[in-house]
């Protein structure tokens, strides 16, 4: 009976693994094109409608259908865009920065391997831009739109070179949009409508993100991707199928909220678009915008929209102005930290998704990467940051390894007790508790090291999986991301038969860091008490099995903590139990001399 429910709780398990693994391949989603990496001149977009915000009452910037022009005109000027680490150039037929690649970030390990590109023009296969503009407030006064042909003073934009778009409307009034970068990835943008007309203008002036595809997910429950921004003071993460759900029911807008200070965007899982204002004091309404065009995923365009709560009314001879920044660039940890301080952006950190566990996972990573700095790789400082992990909790583990090790020592007895009164499970237990007290013995303080290692492994685990410092940081040998999983492969002997069994089923991707993980795994184990109860007994001794199974295709850098830090459980563990039976052997000579005097 007992192998049965043996076999049975062994199938189940496999069962639950197959089963979602079939799942999670189904519902894969598709893999992205490949990355843009030359731009040809975008095709020209149509003006943008005037829709009206809910909540508003004005008119805001459109996420709705914008119709191709008639006739075709000439290619759009374009200004170029250079600092030392970006590169592009910003489209000057509707003010859009639609063309934007990191100079210090590249799609793979490969040397020749593309840039990785942010913002793509909109005949792209994947368009994702940012605009400035504005809406008419009155219904009467002439805005610039997606056809309009800027002209450019100054270039090309750089650190320290801003420059100056300007617009006339033939009205009397004079549009202008400030652009300066700085050595980063911030923009800053003041857009000023000047009125030289003899009556008032009204006009509301906006900053959006925009992205006309759906990305690509990485689809893990840990890990935000889709709309964020601080606003209000608070977190405020949606994902896109959220949202999707949310604007069906809103015409169009997912959320919409007046924040002080604060900011909003666009998170990919490394890479962060957002907007915000310039001051901490200023007050405007973000919104988080989906529409659908033209039916099925293809047509979904999203977008995030900052504006002032009403529009601008400008006195003749007087000057309207909005100014605005724009973050466009990779999630870095101190550099998030540097334009939180500096510039007093609300929680700008939270652009990476430390989770409830921010408290741990943030100090967990600061300490890594400071280790990282000394020793120049990522991986020593992983095991080093685990050796101080364990030395913070040697005393609390020492008490329960202790108690694990005098369990162990006890397994005969209570092996004992369990046969003297197999019938009779009551009198068995106050046996056993009677035992637990004469040899001063915790029976659950053997669970103390897991419990502690438990949120350790999840903090670490968040880490390592959602800071950028990371990505493409080699280990030794054959490790060369330990953002990725462990490229080697038992069930293709380790590269010497030329096929991928991984693309088959994820479980048959079985890497060396995780064999080594298991064994270390299975050593541990045999150090620790078996459970009473034998079919928890059995179920116990095939968990290094399912755990490397498991945790196969986590990151490496993952693995190698695991691995190490079992390793140096065993080591405590095993100088614990040298130290005990020390103790015992010398208490027992101790009580033979004393008996024979």
């Amino acid at each position: 009976m007992d192998q049965k429910r043996l076999f049975a709780a062994i199938a189940l398990s496999i069962g639950i693994l197959l089963i979602f693994d079939v799942w999670n391949r189904t519902n894969r989603p598709p893999a992205p094109p490949p990355a843009q990496v030359t731009q040809s001149a975008p095709a020209v977009p149509a003006p943008v409608p005037a829709a009206g915000a809910p909540g508003v009452g004005v008119a805001a910037p459109a996420t709705g259908s914008e119709a191709a022009p008639a006739a075709a005109r000439a290619p759009a000027a374009r200004l170029e865009i250079r600092t030392p680490r970006v590169a592009g150039s910003l489209n000057l037929r509707g003010a859009r920065l639609d063309d934007l690649v990191f100079t210090t970030y590249r799609e793979t390990l490969a040397p020749d391997s593309p840039q990785v590109r942010l913002f793509a023009a909109r005949d792209s296969q994947q368009p994702y831009f940012a605009q400035w503009g504005w809406t008419a407030g009155d219904g009467r006064t002439r805005v610039p739109d997606n056809d309009t042909d800027w002209t450019a003073t100054g270039g090309p934009l750089a650190p320290g070179q801003p420059v100056t778009l300007s617009w006339d409307n033939g009205q009397g009034q004079v549009f202008e949009i400030a652009l300066s970068i700085d050595e980063q990835y911030m923009v800053s943008a003041q857009q000023r409508v000047r009125n030289t007309g003899s009556e008032p203008a009204s006009v509301l002036p906006w900053v959006r993100v925009r992205r006309e595809h759906t990305p690509t997910v990485a689809g893990f429950y840990i890990l935000h991707e889709g709309f964020t921004g601080v606003l209000g003071g608070r977190l405020r993460e949606v994902t896109y199928s959220d949202a999707k759900s949310e604007a069906a029911r809103r015409s169009g807008t997912a959320l919409e909220q007046e924040t002080t200070g604060g900011w909003a965007g666009f998170t990919d899982k490394y890479w962060l678009a957002a907007v915000m204002p310039t001051a901490p004091d200023q007050t405007l309404r973000a919104s988080y915008r989906h529409v659908n065009e033209g039916g099925g995923a293809a047509g979904d365009r999203w977008q995030v929209d900052m504006a002032p709560p009403a529009p601008l009314t400008i006195a003749p001879g007087a000057t309207g102005e909005l100014a605005t920044r724009l973050f466009a660039g990779a999630k870095e940890v101190h550099l998030l930290d540097g334009y939180m301080d500096r510039l007093n952006i609300t929680d700008f950190d939270k652009a990476i998704d430390f989770g409830w566990f921010y408290f741990l996972v943030k100090p967990f990573f600061l300490a890594l990467d400071w280790i990282f700095r000394m020793t120049g790789n990522f991986g020593v400082a992983i095991l080093i940051f685990t050796v101080l992990i364990k030395a913070a909790f040697f005393p609390l583990a020492n008490k329960a390894y202790h108690s694990m090790a005098r369990m162990k020592v006890l397994a005969p007895k209570m092996t004992e007790i369990k046969e003297r009164y197999k019938d009779d499970p009551q009198k068995a237990q106050a046996e056993m508790m009677a035992l637990y007290r004469s040899e001063k013995v915790n029976p659950a303080s053997g669970c103390l090291p897991i419990l502690i290692q438990i949120p350790v492994f999840f903090a670490l685990y968040k880490a390592l999986f959602v800071t950028i410092e990371m990505r493409h940081q080699p280990f030794f040998g054959w490790i060369h991301d330990l953002s990725a999983p462990d490229p080697t492969n038992l069930f293709n002997l380790f590269g010497l038969l030329p096929f991928d069994p991984a693309q088959w089923s994820t479980f048959l991707h079985m890497p060396a860091w995780a064999l080594i993980m298991g064994v270390t795994m299975f050593v541990q184990q045999k150090l620790n008490p078996p459970p009473p109860d034998p079919i928890q007994a059995k179920i116990f001794a095939w968990m290094p099995i399912i755990f490397t199974f498991m945790l196969a295709s986590f990151p490496a850098g993952l693995i190698i903590y695991w691995a190490w830090n079992n390793t140096l459980s065993v080591a405590q563990q095993y100088y614990i139990m040298r130290h005990d039976r020390r103790a015992a052997r010398a208490a027992k000579v101790n009580g033979a001399v004393s008996k024979a005097k």
